[in-house]
């Protein structure tokens, strides 16, 4: 169980316009996170827009860039043009980048590496990339696929792989992949991350639903409310 009063942080992910910048955060979205040039997936947008947008963001809310950029120099000059204060990293880099990285971001900006979860093997990342990100991120993405997918797939993964995989880490671990209303608090008890990070599962025609959002803060929300009152 999660401690309690604890909560997994909520990023809302695939952000496109100020109108879904403005809604996000006024349901409590933690983190938002906007998608950069990729091979496939929902809500990419050019750098320009991304810059613009993240610049509406209100202090408090953090903002993650999807990029799919594998090289040190690349990512760095992306992150400064883009103005985030996360970069959430959406293919396995060579861990000598991730040490160059470090060196080009100002430890301000939090480094996030996805690990696409398609098998057990998933864990074995752990001890390769924990000496340089401030946190994981497991999707279900398909890297080698004829076109690669990165994220925005809607498709969950082996849960028990990630309750494992959150187990073996101390770093924070954020769940994404085919996240919804209906099975969030089965997402939470079994994966126990510390964030959840969701895009299709609250968007209808690829555009931010007010109505599904509200439902998925809400079942989210009601498993500490579940835990309070069990313990009161």
């Amino acid at each position: 169980m999660l401690p309690l009063m604890n909560r997994p942080r909520i990023k809302i992910c695939c952000i496109s316009s100020e109108e879904e910048v403005n809604l996000a955060v006024s349901y409590g979205a933690d983190i938002l996170g906007f998608v950069a040039d990729q091979p496939s997936g929902p809500g990419i947008l050019d750098d320009d827009t991304i810059r613009r947008l993240v610049a509406t963001v209100p202090p408090g809310v953090s903002c993650f860039l999807l990029t799919s950029r594998t090289k040190a120099q690349e990512i760095a000059e992306h992150v400064h043009y883009c103005g985030t204060d996360c970069v959430q990293i959406v293919q396995h880099i060579d861990p000598a980048e991730h040490e160059q990285l470090n060196q080009l971001l100002p430890p301000a900006v939090r480094r996030i590496q996805v690990i696409h979860v398609e098998d057990r093997s998933s864990i074995d990342l752990i001890e390769t990339y924990t000496p340089y990100v401030d946190a994981f991120l497991l999707d279900s993405g398909r890297p080698n696929a004829a076109i690669a997918e990165f994220g925005g797939t809607g498709r969950t993964h082996d849960w028990d792989i990630s309750a494992d995989f959150v187990r073996a880490t101390d770093k924070p671990v954020f769940l994404a992949g085919g996240l919804k209303s209906d099975n969030v608090r089965t997402a939470i008890d079994r994966v126990q991350p510390f964030g959840l990070d969701l895009c299709s599962g609250v968007r209808t025609n690829d555009v931010l639903d007010a109505q599904k959002l509200r439902a998925f803060m809400s079942a989210a929300r009601s498993q500490v409310q579940t835990q309070a009152a069990s313990l009161s």
